[in-house]
């Protein structure tokens, strides 16, 4: 059985080790279960959230306040 790769979502690189591996957070998909996001473990604290999103959800928030105005 083969082991299943992951990449690190702050340096790209490959987990080659199954113990470095961090699960950080899971991205929902629009048409199934979407995926885990994995990073090396020195690297789990310096993974920020995905800018578009972030910046998909301020304009959101800044509608809602507009209209609730």
């Amino acid at each position: 059985m083969t082991a299943t790769l992951h990449i690190c979502r702050h340096c790209d690189s490959l987990i080659t080790d199954p113990d470095d591996g961090v699960l950080v957070t899971h991205e929902h998909g629009n048409n199934g279960p979407g995926w885990d996001i994995y990073a090396h473990r020195e690297h789990a604290h310096l993974v920020q959230p995905d800018p578009q999103l972030m910046h998909l959800l301020l304009r959101i928030r800044l509608a809602k306040a507009a209209r609730s105005t």
